[in-house]
């Protein structure tokens, strides 16, 4: 039952954190609750018995990417671009793509069907280290989405670089 409360009280603060990274004006407070929102999902692995997810949630999201991300936000002029409003006009097609894009998530998520459960029971899992299994799951059965995951996160590299690259004056 407390496990319970703690997952529910995990799962709202991490819908509430996201929406609070997303709605805030000033990018450095953006950072700090995503800080948050880093933790409360260590958080939750926890409560998962993921305890390697978890430390790697913290020490690789929490501690090198935001880190990262605090940097670049301080180097950028950002008082210039939010004086600029150059993306305030497009907020209709905004919206179009993100209806077009939760349709597209529900109309997937009423395709996915659960398979057989898999040979991984906790009692395997206890037996064995977290870490092992994780990587023999990862690098033999999802080897494929490993993949296109790491293609996404180069994609989203290239347009951060894109969006952060100032134009020149003639």
């Amino acid at each position: 039952m407390a496990s319970q409360a703690i997952f529910i009280y995990l799962a709202i603060a991490i819908i509430a954190l996201s929406v609070t990274v997303i709605t805030r004006k000033n990018p450095v407070h953006s950072i700090v609750f995503m800080l948050l929102l880093f933790f409360h999902i260590a958080g939750l692995y926890l409560t998962l018995n993921a305890e390697f997810l978890a430390a790697i949630q913290v020490i690789v999201y929490a501690g090198a990417i935001l880190v990262l991300f605090l940097f670049v936000v301080l180097m950028l002029n950002l008082k210039e671009e939010v004086i600029e409003r150059r993306y305030i006009g497009l907020w209709p097609l905004g919206l179009l793509l993100a209806v077009a894009l939760l349709g597209t998530v529900l109309t997937t998520l009423k395709s996915i069907s659960t398979g057989t459960k898999g040979i991984f029971s906790p009692e395997l899992l206890k037996s064995e280290t977290p870490t092992k299994v994780l990587a023999e799951v990862l690098y033999t059965e999802y080897l494929f989405p490993f993949e296109i995951a790491s293609v996404v996160l180069l994609v989203a590299i290239v347009g951060a670089i894109v969006l952060a690259k100032k134009r020149l004056k003639s």
